[in-house]
C-alpha cells in the first residue's frame, strides 16, 4: 500500500491506537490539527491535500463523549469540504450505543441521532467494533462494517487457558453476564467447545444491576465472563460474585471496551475477579490503571479492516 493512496486522520480520543494502526499499514498519519478556540469550540485544520483521496477518520467517541464526537464531526466536514472522494469514520468504540431503543415514554434514541449526525457531516462509510446492540447498523444509510474483537480475545484465551490441547480446558465455562450478552457468549463457547452459563440480571436503574440467579453449571469450574464493555463495573462485579457463590473455582472477565467510569476500579478491586482483559479501543486513563486489568491491542485488526475497505476485499473473512 502506497502512502499516497490512503489518508488516515485522528482526533484526540485515542491517538496511540491511531499510531499503531498507522504502523501496521505502513502509512503515516495525515497531517492535521484538532484544537480549541478560547471559548471551547472545536477547531480542525487539515494540513495536506485530500482531493480525490480515500480518507479515514479514526476516533473513539469515549469520555468526554461529546467532545470527541464533535471533533469527529468537524473533521469529517473539513475533509468533505476539502473534496475527499470517500470519508470512512472508524469508530472503535461507538458512544451512545446503549441508547438504541425507547426504554421509557418520551425517551430519545440517541444512537440513531449520532448515526444521522455522522451521515449528515459527510461520512460515506462507517466502521465500528463490538456494538452494544447490533441493530445500530440499521440506523445508517451508508455502508457499515461491524468488527469483532473475538479473534484477538480468542488468541489470548487459547494461550491462557490451553484450549485445543490442554486437558484442563474442559473445566472452563463461558458466562454471559446478562440476557443481552447470550449471543456473544454462545459464540465464544461454541468456538472454544466449552459449556455456557447465563446470569439472570434484573436492572433497577441506570448503571444499577442486581444479579438474581445463574442458568447453567459453574460448580468447580473456571468461569470466564464475556461482555462488550465495562462501564461502572457494577454488573461485572456482581456477576463475578454470583458465579463464585455458585461454586466456581475462579473467575476471569474479557470485555472489549474499557469505559471504566465512576467506581469501576474500586468495584473490580473488591470483586473476586482474577483478571479483567480489555482492548485498546478506548485510550486507558492514567488514573484507571490496575494490576488486575490487562489490555490487548486491536490495532492489527482495525488496520486490516481499513486496508480491505480500501482495496475492496472481504472483511467478513476476518471472523470466520
Amino acid at each position: 500500500m502506497h502512502s499516497d493512496e490512503i489518508k488516515i486522520f485522528t482526533g484526540n480520543s485515542n491517538r496511540a491506537l491511531a499510531e499503531a494502526v498507522s504502523r501496521y499499514l505502513e502509512t503515516p498519519l495525515g497531517r492535521s490539527r484538532v484544537t480549541r478556540f478560547s471559548d471551547g469550540e472545536v477547531l480542525v485544520e487539515i494540513d495536506e491535500s485530500v482531493r480525490g483521496q480515500h480518507t479515514f477518520v479514526l476516533q473513539s467517541t469515549s469520555s468526554p463523549v461529546n467532545e470527541h464526537l464533535m471533533e469527529m464531526l468537524v473533521m469529517i466536514d473539513a475533509l468533505k469540504r476539502a473534496s475527499a472522494e470517500e470519508i470512512t469514520a472508524v469508530i472503535p468504540y461507538y458512544g451512545y450505543g446503549r441508547q438504541d431503543r425507547k426504554v421509557a415514554p418520551r425517551a430519545p434514541i440517541t444512537a440513531k441521532l449520532v448515526a444521522d449526525l455522522l451521515s449528515k457531516a459527510g461520512a460515506t462509510r462507517v466502521i465500528s467494533m463490538d456494538l452494544h446492540a447490533g441493530q445500530i447498523q440499521g440506523f445508517f444509510d451508508v455502508p457499515f462494517d461491524h468488527l469483532y474483537a473475538m479473534p484477538v480475545m480468542m488468541l489470548d484465551l487459547k494461550e491462557r487457558f490451553g484450549f485445543g490441547g490442554s486437558p484442563d480446558s474442559s473445566d472452563v465455562v463461558i458466562v454471559a453476564p446478562d440476557a443481552g450478552g447470550v449471543e456473544r457468549a454462545r459464540a465464544y463457547a461454541k468456538r472454544l467447545q466449552c459449556s455456557l452459563a447465563i446470569i439472570d440480571k434484573r436492572r433497577t436503574g441506570p448503571n444499577v444491576a442486581e444479579v438474581m440467579n445463574i442458568i447453567g453449571d459453574v460448580d468447580g469450574k473456571r468461569a470466564i465472563i464475556i461482555d462488550d464493555m465495562v462501564d461502572t463495573a457494577g454488573t461485572l462485579a456482581q456477576a463475578a460474585r454470583a458465579v463464585v457463590s455458585s461454586g466456581a473455582r475462579d473467575v476471569w472477565a474479557y470485555a472489549t471496551h474499557a469505559v471504566l467510569s465512576g467506581p469501576a476500579l474500586e468495584r473490580i478491586s473488591g470483586s473476586p475477579l482474577k483478571e479483567l482483559v480489555v482492548t485498546d479501543t478506548i485510550a486507558p486513563k492514567p488514573e484507571a490503571s490496575s494490576s488486575r486489568i490487562r489490555s490487548l491491542s486491536v490495532a492489527p485488526l482495525v488496520g486490516e479492516a481499513i486496508k480491505r475497505v480500501h482495496t475492496g476485499e472481504s472483511i467478513s473473512t476476518l471472523f470466520t
